[in-house]
């Protein structure tokens, strides 16, 4: 779960990370004059909060140079639609902002923590070249990033941190202080069940302070059951209407901008489905696990899931009867037909337990459905069908 900068920054407040200080503005722009006068600072930073980085040369960071301009500056970028290489063509609809301190940088780093998943152990990356789109850094200048994968069992060692600090050059006077802000990072990080901390940039300030300027914040959402003071800080607005309406049904689905819409039992036979219709010459509309353990009733919601994207051509049922037995999913397919009264194609692969009790409840139904004999079989006719509709 991806949650705003300014709810990041007061998680890591709270472990006493070092944060601007800075109050958000919900509705009424006309609060950020208040805001930017308690602050007391001579340039106030307005800043959009959406789920992506990029904000700044889309427009949606500014300075105010007095509390009437972060008014004036609010207005302009609330309601505003940012493109950023992050959110896609299509764009953010700022709906937040972020009014606080200007402050007085004098260098400016790159520092994240995340899972690695080559190793399944957490890994600090740090990079002098700092406010910049590390993606490009570490393509042009790999050798300017700083790893230090952290021992699970042992967790952050003092050398490690020494590391860290030498190779992001700090000046001398700030090695004592940059200990603590390593090591509280790390504990947020870790206490919080975050796959992601990424501060970007980590600024030294005109004083030697070390501050987080920026910081973006993912949470796992497995484990947000030990965190239900979490659930609030959930914007529903920031996620794809259908990925949110898929939770509602317990399916796993990400939205896709292809026309091959697929239906699948397990997520390596989803994403194997996903390949295959890539191979033969197709594009998926998505990726849809229905579960191992899904009903009738759960195949019928994930068939309206999937015909309500307006990209959909075609379906691909691709199921691997197991616990998902192939006749209680051929049953749900047919009662899905009857009910939504679906007009695209559906081409059918299955295998496994009741296959033959499946296919005869395809048959039966008198409804126009396609029985493919493999994987690939499935996924050239899934293509062709498709493109007729189309």
């Amino acid at each position: 779960m991806k949650i705003h900068e300014y709810q990041a920054k007061a998680i890591l407040r709270k472990f006493g990370v070092p944060v601007p200080r800075g109050e958000v503005i919900l509705k009424d722009t006309i609060e950020a004059t208040a805001i930017a006068r308690r602050l007391g600072t001579p340039v106030a930073v307005v800043k959009a909060q959406i789920h992506a980085g990029g904000r700044g040369k889309a427009g949606g960071v500014k300075l105010a140079k007095s509390p009437e301009q972060a008014a004036e500056l609010a207005a302009q970028i609330m309601g505003m639609t940012l493109v950023t290489p992050q959110t896609g063509a299509e764009g953010r609809v700022v709906r937040r902002l972020l009014v606080e301190e200007g402050l007085d940088i004098r260098k400016e780093l790159y520092l994240s923590i995340l899972v690695d998943r080559a190793t399944g152990s957490p890994v600090f990356m740090t990079s002098a070249a700092g406010g910049m789109e590390i993606e490009e850094v570490a393509k042009d200048n790999p050798e300017t990033i700083l790893r230090e994968t952290i021992s699970a069992s042992a967790g952050l060692q003092p050398y490690q941190v020494r590391n860290l600090i030498f190779g992001l050059g700090l000046p001398a006077e700030l090695v004592k202080p940059a200990i603590p802000f390593f090591e509280s990072l790390y504990r947020a990080f870790l206490e919080t069940d975050a796959t992601l901390i990424e501060i970007n940039p980590l600024i030294v300030t005109g004083d030697n302070r070390l501050v987080a300027l920026d910081a973006k914040m993912t949470l796992d959402d497995n484990a947000l059951f030990r965190h239900p003071e979490f659930a609030e800080l959930r914007d529903i607005d920031e996620e794809t209407p259908l990925e949110v309406e898929a939770a509602k049904f317990k399916l796993n689905y990400i939205q896709l901008d292809g026309s091959v819409a697929c239906m699948v039992n397990g997520a390596g036979l989803a994403m194997a489905t996903m390949d295959i219709i890539k191979l033969c010459g197709g594009s998926p509309a998505n990726f849809l696990d229905v579960g191992g353990g899904a009903s009738a009733e759960q195949v019928k919601n994930a068939f309206r899931l999937l015909l309500s994207d307006p990209n959909v051509r075609g379906v691909f049922v691709n199921i691997f009867g197991g616990i998902l037995r192939c006749d209680v999913l051929a049953t749900g397919v047919v009662n899905a037909a009857r009910e939504l009264k679906f007009t695209v194609p559906v081409v059918v692969r299955m295998e496994g337990t009741n296959v033959a009790q499946g296919k005869e409840i395809l048959r039966a139904s008198g409804l126009n459905f396609t029985v493919a004999e493999n994987m690939k079989d499935g996924a050239r006719k899934a293509i062709h069908l498709s493109a007729q509709a189309h």
